[in-house]
């Protein structure tokens, strides 16, 4: 299949490396060229914008970092994926964006002849590399079950929540459960160092019992190796939590561990560190992350 992918980032460039792999035509566009240069050595072609990438592609995935850019991705006049004749495209945002704009650009496609799927993405870096990641999908069932093809080709668990919009509501549920286990990974590792414990053997301890999480067990390893590259953006998990946040607001409820979660990532975000890893909360307590 012809498939078009705009956004060849930390998560981005691994699921092209997998639809690649399994022999499909790759047409990439990443603002950041150089970003896509190993994948066209492999043998993706290089688009130079979001409208070229459609006008080639049979199935168009796209993958940026903030609403505002997807809106641009698809709606920026000339270069934009809208501006291309879309009829009987298939259109999927893998971002984390607003369930608004999921919507919004499901009718506009749906004017215009072609379909979307809303399907953000969560297992981070590792999840993308082993192609395991978790597809959270809103759109029409016809649709999904065309696609679902492709997304058992770089993910793991993937399910239909419901017409456009649904698949960002389930990612924001994924965000806010991943607020708490983070905050509480990193409370506890601060906790457990201070009361002169090995934290080793903790995580150990810990690990099988029923405190274990996902965020421990994939993320306390790197903060004891001091590594706080980036699976998943700091600042792109603030946008994310006010994300949450907005809807819930919306939806008129309250959700106070994950309003604290947000101030929390927003105060390491001013600090300077919105380029770490989410593991980087613990900068919050360890200085530099160095364990005292």
């Amino acid at each position: 299949m012809k498939i078009g992918f705009i956004g060849t980032g930390v998560m981005g460039h691994a699921v092209v490396n997998h639809l690649m792999n399994a022999g499909h035509e790759l047409f990439v566009f990443n603002r950041t060229k150089s970003k896509t240069d190993d994948l066209v050595a492999k043998g993706a072609t290089w688009k130079a914008t979001p409208k070229e990438i459609t006008e080639a592609s049979e199935l168009i995935f796209t993958m940026v970092g903030y609403p505002q850019d997807v809106e641009e991705t698809y709606y920026q006049p000339e270069k934009g994926i809208f501006s291309a004749d879309v009829t009987g495209k298939i259109l999927v945002d893998l971002t984390t964006s607003t369930p608004s704009l999921a919507t919004k650009i499901y009718h506009t496609a749906k004017e215009k002849g072609a379909s979307s799927l809303d399907a953000p993405v969560s297992g981070g870096d590792l999840g993308a590399k082993n192609g395991t990641l978790t597809i959270m999908v809103g759109g029409e069932e016809t649709i999904y079950q065309t696609v679902l093809p492709i997304f058992e080709q770089f993910g793991k668990t993937y399910m239909l929540h419901g017409d456009a919009g649904k698949g960002q509501h389930a990612k924001m549920a994924n965000q806010i459960m991943i607020a708490g286990t983070m905050t509480g990974m990193t409370e506890m590792l601060v906790y457990a160092n201070q009361a002169g414990l090995d934290l080793n053997k903790i995580l150990d301890t810990l690990a099988g019992g029923s405190a274990s999480n996902w965020s421990m067990i994939n993320y306390s390893p790197r903060i004891l190796a001091e590594d706080y590259s980036p699976g998943f953006f700091v600042k792109h998990f603030v946008k994310d939590l006010k994300i949450a946040l907005d809807e819930a607001k919306k939806m008129k409820i309250e959700l106070p561990s994950t309003k604290l979660a947000e101030e929390l990532y927003e105060k390491l975000e001013k600090q300077g560190y919105e380029n770490d890893g989410t593991q980087a909360l613990i900068k919050l307590w360890w200085q530099d992350g160095q364990k005292p």
